[in-house]
C-alpha cells in the first residue's frame, strides 16, 4: 500500500513541477541526485568489495534504463492527464512477465494470465475516454508515446532491480538505484545541453516543498519496490502495483480538474479486480 500511494502521489508533484516551469530533465536529475546525497550515511557502513560482479553489471544497466524511463515519464506528465497516463502502466506488468520468463524463470499461472488480461481489457476503458479514443491516432500523441517507452523502459528495469536485490539487500539495491540513476541522468544533462545553472535559479520556495514531498514519495516508492520484488516475482508485484492508477484517476480528477472520472473509475476497478486475481491466486 505505501508503494501504490507513494507513486501516486510523487506523480503529482512531478507533474506540478513541470507545469510551474521546471525541466523535466532537471527534475528527474535532481530527485536522483538528493536521494543519493540523503543515502551517504547508510553508504559508509556498506562493505561494497564483497558484492559480486552481476550486483554491479546489473546496477549499471538498471541506472541506464531506470533514468531514461523516469526522464520519459516526468515529460509525459508534463503534457498529459495524470488520468490517462498512469493507467497505461498496466502494460509494464505484461512486458516485465515476458523477460521474467527469460532472465528470472517466473512462468506464471492460468490466474495470472487472467488477472492480466483484465487489467489490460481495464486500461480500455481509462484510454477511451481521450478525444483519440483507443486508435492509432492515440499512439501518435507526444505525451502517449512519452509514456509508452517509459513503461518498456521501467518494465526492463524491474527486472533488472530484482537482480540487483538478490545479489545484495534491498537496502544496498535502493543505494545503487538512487546513485546509479543520478549519475545516468546527470550524463542526459549533457547529451540535452540543458543548462542546470539556469535551471536551478528558476527553482522558487513552492518548487522547493514540492520536491521534497517528490522525494520522500520517490525514495518510499523504490524502498517498497525493492521489499516486494524480494519477496514475490516481478510479473505479479507490477501488476499488483497498478492498483496505483485508481488513486492517480482520483488525485486528477480532484486535483487537475481531468474529466470522465465515471469511466475512468470502471477501468480503474477492472485492473482492481485483476491485481486481485493475480495475487489471491498466484500460488493456485
Amino acid at each position: 500500500m505505501l508503494r501504490i500511494l507513494s507513486n501516486a502521489t510523487g506523480n503529482v508533484f512531478q507533474k506540478k513541477l513541470t507545469a510551474s516551469g521546471n525541466n523535466p530533465l532537471a527534475v528527474n536529475f535532481l530527485t536522483y541526485f538528493l536521494l543519493s546525497i540523503g543515502c551517504l550515511p547508510i553508504a559508509i557502513s556498506v562493505n561494497w568489495r564483497v558484492l559480486p560482479d552481476s550486483f554491479w553489471y546489473y546496477s549499471v544497466l538498471g541506472g541506464i534504463v531506470g533514468a531514461l524511463g523516469n526522464g520519459f515519464l516526468v515529460r509525459a506528465l508534463q503534457k498529459g492527464d495524470l488520468s490517462v497516463l498512469a493507467p497505461i502502466n498496466s502494460y509494464k506488468s505484461v512486458v516485465s512477465i515476458l523477460i521474467g520468463i527469460f532472465l528470472l524463470g517466473e512462468v506464471p499461472n492460468g490466474w495470472g494470465l487472467l488477472g492480466i488480461m483484465l487489467i489490460i481489457y481495464g486500461s480500455y476503458f481509462v484510454l477511451d475516454t481521450t478525444e483519440e479514443r483507443f486508435s492509432r491516432a492515440l499512439l501518435k500523441k507526444p505525451e502517449i508515446q512519452f509514456r509508452l517507452w517509459a513503461m518498456v523502459l521501467t518494465a526492463v528495469e524491474a527486472v533488472f532491480v530484482k537482480k540487483v536485490v538478490l545479489a545484495s539487500s534491498t537496502t544496498i539495491a535502493f543505494i545503487s538505484w538512487c546513485w546509479f540513476g543520478a549519475v545516468f541522468s546527470g550524463l542526459l544533462l549533457f547529451v540535452y545541453r540543458l543548462d542546470m545553472k539556469s535551471e536551478l535559479s528558476k527553482i522558487s520556495q513552492t518548487d522547493l516543498i514540492q520536491y521534497a514531498f517528490l522525494i520522500a514519495c520517490v525514495g518510499t516508492m523504490q524502498f517498497t519496490t525493492n521489499y516486494v520484488f524480494d519477496r514475490m516475482p516481478v510479473g505479479y508485484a507490477l501488476s499488483l502495483f497498478q492498483l496505483s492508477a485508481i488513486v492517480s484517476v482520483l488525485l486528477g480528477y480532484r486535483l487537475f480538474n481531468e474529466q470522465a472520472i465515471r469511466q475512468k473509475l470502471i477501468g480503474s476497478a477492472l485492473m482492481i479486480a485483476g491485481s486481485v486475481v493475480i495475487i489471491l491466486l498466484k500460488n493456485v
